[in-house]
């Protein structure tokens, strides 16, 4: 294990260290905002693989088989995913994992930043939970989400010892080691980690209820799908869009509508879904209902 000054860092050092050139990152999609950036400056090449809303962003073995190449290094994945909030479980990562074993070049970075935050009975399935007979395993987490750290900028990587030690280099020749009353509290919020993400959960679970009513409000947004993990929903908003502009460019303009009265969502077409929006429910129960009401009065 490495600890790093914010989960970014993690990230970008095991990008850095195992990636050659002309090796691919395969990036499921939707996706979190930051990885084009990062993969780039590590010196990857991105190719994404997108899932759709209509079956909860699932992503079956043989999907993923077809997906893969011998230029694949890096599967990259969030569990649970932002901006959608699903929660893969072990059946389906370990199909995933029968499936990478027939490439031996290939690596698994699973970022589990969300973990805690999750509203099934199932609790949280690690990558670190399966076996690693090849070494292949990196997993990244830190301590502003679950563990409710905001600001304090740390975060951690665990992977083999090699590539572990390689970060480590990294981060000594880059930056500085994170300052030891972050780790002290890094240390307290991991031993009562069960009781910060229990107080968060059920925080959020009144603000997830009234945003789950809302978007099921709206004339043409259907049954949303709800995130069974993190504090955000990620409504498909494409009847909103102006007709005529192409995805990008309408969403951009809706997301610019919505800003003007008020409302500041992450546009989806950064999370490669035009159309879409991240929302986030982190937020006090009046707050989200001021929100809402403004929302409601640009889309209707």
């Amino acid at each position: 294990m490495v600890i790093t000054p914010g989960a970014k860092a993690a990230l970008f050092a095991l990008l850095k260290t195992v990636l050659r050139p002309g090796d691919e990152v395969l990036l499921p999609t939707p996706s979190w905002f930051g990885f084009d950036e990062l993969v780039a400056r590590a010196g990857g090449t991105l190719r994404t693989l997108p899932l759709s809303p209509d079956d909860n962003y699932a992503l079956p073995a043989e999907q993923l088989r077809a997906a893969l190449s011998e230029r694949t290094r890096v599967l990259l994945f969030t569990n649970p995913g932002n901006p959608t909030g699903r929660r893969y479980n072990r059946a389906e990562l370990a199909g995933w994992l029968q499936v990478a074993a027939d490439f031996p070049d290939l690596y698994l970075l699973s970022d589990e930043i969300y973990d805690l935050i999750y509203f099934e009975p199932e609790p949280p399935v690690s990558l670190l939970d399966f076996p690693d007979p090849h070494d292949r395993h990196l997993v990244v987490n830190g301590f502003s989400k679950s563990l409710a750290l905001i600001g304090w900028g740390l975060g951690y990587l665990v992977a083999p010892a090699p590539i572990a030690a390689a970060c480590a280099a990294h981060q000594h020749a880059t930056g500085a080691a994170v300052p030891a009353p972050l780790q002290a509290a890094a240390l307290a919020v991991t031993e009562a980690a069960a009781e910060v993400a229990g107080r968060l959960i059920e925080q959020l679970q009144p603000t997830r209820t009234y945003l789950r009513d809302f978007l099921a409000s709206l004339p043409a947004s259907g049954q949303p799908l709800m995130p069974a993990g993190t504090y955000y929903a990620f409504p498909d908003l494409r009847a909103y869009l102006s007709p005529g502009l192409p995805a990008a460019p309408a969403s951009a303009e809706l997301v610019g509508r919505l800003r003007t009265a008020g409302v500041e969502v992450v546009d989806g077409t950064g999370c490669h879904a035009p159309g879409f929006a991240r929302l986030s429910y982190a937020v006090a129960e009046a707050d989200l209902a001021t929100a809402c009401e403004r929302m409601a009065a640009v889309l209707r």
